[in-house]
């Protein structure tokens, strides 16, 4: 069964378990579903409320785009865990002679940099959400800031969670180049979303 199929009880049982997955990749990737579904919601409350007749348009056209996100951030829960697995197995593989070693080193190398990309790949996509997840909660309905807040606030979660599984698998991966770009991304994804989560806190905070 796949980690998204379990109930939420389930999944945090066994995340909770004495395993080494679901982890903290897959976590991350549920908060980026969770920021999803509540930048939806603000905007569904948004709609069809006469006093932001300006703004129902857009707010669909969020509606829609948040689904989208949600649906992908789910299949991350998975994907996550499966390019771990990866690198678990890379490291079972037998290591008696000259031959295997090599081969073992080099799928170790190939599974840590998929184990790698996944989670940059959902923290980009999540830090993407930003924009639109900031709009949703200045023009959107009011009644419901402080739920786009928490949205927001679950994304910075996903983001940076996720950076940090990008930054621990980084440090076993032997190609300099690859390691740099990736680094460099989880830097200045890292900074723009930290500054921009305490723009909006203190706005909200303004206004409640």
């Amino acid at each position: 069964m796949k980690l998204q199929d379990l109930t939420l009880k389930e999944f945090l049982e066994k995340t909770a378990a004495n395993e080494a997955l679901p982890g903290g990749g897959s976590s991350s990737a549920l908060n980026a579903a969770i920021a999803s579904a509540l930048t939806g919601m603000m905007a569904n409350l948004t709609v069809g409320k006469k006093n932001y007749a300006g703004v129902e348009e857009q707010m669909k056209k969020i509606v829609e785009e948040m689904e989208e996100n949600r649906l992908h951030f789910i299949n991350d829960i998975d994907r996550d865990a499966d390019a771990y697995s990866l690198v678990m197995d890379a490291y079972k593989l037998p290591k008696e002679t000259d031959e295997q070693k090599k081969l073992r080193s080099e799928k170790i190398q190939e599974a840590m940099k998929v184990a790698s990309l996944v989670p940059m790949e959902v923290a980009e996509r999540a830090h993407k959400m930003l924009d639109t997840i900031i709009e949703t909660i200045r023009k959107g309905n009011k009644n419901a800031v402080t739920d786009g807040m928490v949205g927001l606030m679950a994304c910075r979660t996903a983001i940076m969670g996720a950076l940090l599984n990008v930054r621990i698998n980084l440090d076993g991966i032997n190609d300099t180049v690859f390691v740099e770009e990736l680094k460099e991304k989880c830097e200045r994804i890292e900074k723009d979303t930290i500054t921009r989560e305490n723009e909006m806190t203190d706005w909200v905070k303004s206004i409640i």
